[in-house]
């Protein structure tokens, strides 16, 4: 066990914890009992194996990006999740837990979702299995990422709105706790990022982390060596850069850079943009830092991205800041816009807003022109056009 992964009681360093009403507990405690057990059995791994490379379509390309390269004086590489089936690194979570919902017996499944995409793994893997699916979304996000709503309900999904708070994702976490702990018995609650009670944190890192571990094999055939000397991806819970990060948790000599979304600024008052304004506290049953009053009270994030407006982190991306092994930085929505026009036009590839955030670092770092850089590419921007197209100016 490394330094920097979770202890035996769930925490990472003082953050995480399973801080949950009596009510969930027996639904927690079963999960926390059998993850491990389960995921580590070889049927299980060869079965997540097979359908990562059959279904998902994985490995995913580590990409060359020879223009941005070019435009940075640098090597830069991008780890292609947006060329998952479904469109982004969320199918690799939802895939392992629904393997694992299945051994435990669980028929429905629910799910709550921000950008859409992990409501559409969901909806994706429920519909491969023959399993009810119930995705929560808050009412803003429905308008705002239609495609992906109509998308779920495709795929056989019901989709039920969040009508309460700002109506994004922290209110369609909500809503999922709730039901969760009216129905115990059938039900499994597949969370979409690393965020929610010990074990969430860490069964979501561990399926996520078949990046880094294809980032290594594949960076040593490119390079002869399986270790960048920078690592970034975009943090909204932060599942894509915890799986970015995993296998490279233990070498200090590989920097590992998450990007927060900035919304209108920092200190705007409409910002999602948690280490940089937040505190210490508990939000969805775990210990983390979160953007908070003085008595508590949330505070509504803001991104041009719906799947970083959260206003946490992971537990593990709380410890990563708080202990200084990552190093976490902010975009604004106009920085990630124009970070996410510039890839198209250099590289023929639209990304998703979230992942332009992370693609918004470049101009926020300073690189030699012997480093190597690679950048997780978490999502493609089909599901945000129309937003790109409102911003317009391209």
């Amino acid at each position: 066990m490394g330094k920097h992964q979770i202890d035996q009681e769930g925490f990472y360093g003082e953050f995480g914890g399973a801080y949950i009403p009596e009510m969930l507990y027996p639904n927690v405690e079963e999960l926390r009992e059998n993850y491990l057990k389960i995921i580590q059995e070889e049927s299980f791994q060869a079965e997540f194996q097979r359908l990562l490379h059959t279904y998902v379509g994985r490995p995913t390309p580590l990409y060359l990006a020879t223009r941005l390269s070019k435009k940075y004086n640098t090597t830069i590489y991008l780890k292609r999740e947006d060329l998952n089936h479904t469109g982004a690194h969320k199918v690799n979570n939802t895939l392992g837990q629904i393997l694992l919902a299945r051994r435990l017996g669980k028929t429905r499944i629910i799910a709550e979702t921000g950008a859409g995409q992990h409501g559409v793994a969901t909806a994706t893997m429920c519909a491969l299995m023959g399993m009810q699916c119930v995705v929560y979304m808050g009412e803003v996000d429905i308008h705002r990422q239609k495609p992906n709503v109509e998308r779920m309900k495709l795929l056989g999904a019901e989709v039920r709105p969040a009508l309460s708070g700002s109506r994004t994702l922290k209110d369609a976490t909500n809503e999922a706790i709730r039901d969760w702990i009216n129905n115990p018995v059938d039900t499994y609650y597949i969370i979409g990022s690393v965020v929610g009670p010990h074990p969430y944190p860490d069964m979501v890192a561990r399926f996520q982390s078949v990046i880094s571990e294809e980032i290594k094999k594949q960076l040593k055939t490119e390079t002869g060596s399986e270790n960048p000397d920078y690592l970034i991806a975009c943090v909204g819970g932060g599942s894509n850069a915890a799986g970015t990060f995993y296998h490279y948790l233990d070498n200090e000599d590989v920097k590992l850079i998450a990007v927060e979304a900035a919304g209108l600024g920092v200190d705007s008052g409409k910002t999602a943009a948690t280490t940089q304004v937040g505190t210490r506290g508990i939000i969805h049953g775990s210990k983390t830092i979160l953007m908070q009053t003085r008595d508590g009270q949330i505070v509504e994030p803001h991104s041009i991205s719906a799947g970083l407006d959260y206003p946490g982190i992971g537990p593990i991306h709380a410890y990563l800041f708080d202990s200084g092994r990552g190093l976490y930085h902010s975009a604004t929505d106009e920085q990630a816009y124009l970070a996410g026009v510039q890839l198209s036009r250099l590289e023929g590839i639209i990304p998703a807003l979230e992942s332009s955030h992370a693609l918004a670092a470049l101009d926020l770092l300073k690189f030699r022109a012997d480093d190597v850089i690679v950048v997780t590419l978490s999502g493609r921007g089909d599901k945000d056009l129309q937003t790109y197209i409102e911003r317009g100016g391209y």
